[in-house]
């Protein structure tokens, strides 16, 4: 009982003390310089890219659109206004693809980040499928 009583203040005192916040997720204008310079090392195949359409179908379809056309059923919900249309060849036209797979795996703006969640080879697979809309 006595030590019951000594703990319960202890994990009250532990649970009020200031707890460190996290990191902000990183902006667009705060992409690496050498997110430009990556290449990407993947050469796709038939089973990555399913794989990676799979991910894309549960991650990013709901506000990136089935089709990378940027009309995905969360888009007003969430008020996303800079979507863009992937499936427009411009839209992409200059942005290389380390920023592409930067901005999957860290996010941007509203966008999460897949993070650790998605191995590299996915990423990278990830920018072939969203170039892929543009070609289709």
């Amino acid at each position: 009982m006595l030590r019951l009583m000594l703990a319960v203040p202890a994990l009250l005192m532990f649970w009020l003390l200031p707890q460190e916040t996290p990191a902000p997720a990183p902006s667009a204008t705060s992409l690496p310089a050498d997110a430009a310079t990556l290449v990407n090392p993947v050469t796709p195949t038939a089973e990555s890219q399913a794989h990676v359409k799979k991910i894309y179908g549960y991650d990013c379809a709901m506000c990136h659109g089935a089709n990378g056309n940027g009309k995905g059923d969360l888009v007003g919900e969430l008020k996303l206004t800079e979507m863009k249309d992937f499936t427009d060849p411009s839209a992409l036209k200059g942005t290389p693809d380390g920023e592409l797979f930067y901005i999957i795996k860290n996010g941007k703006g509203k966008m999460p980040a897949e993070g650790d969640r998605a191995k590299p080879a996915d990423l990278w697979n990830m920018v072939i499928l969203v170039r892929s809309f543009s070609k289709k």
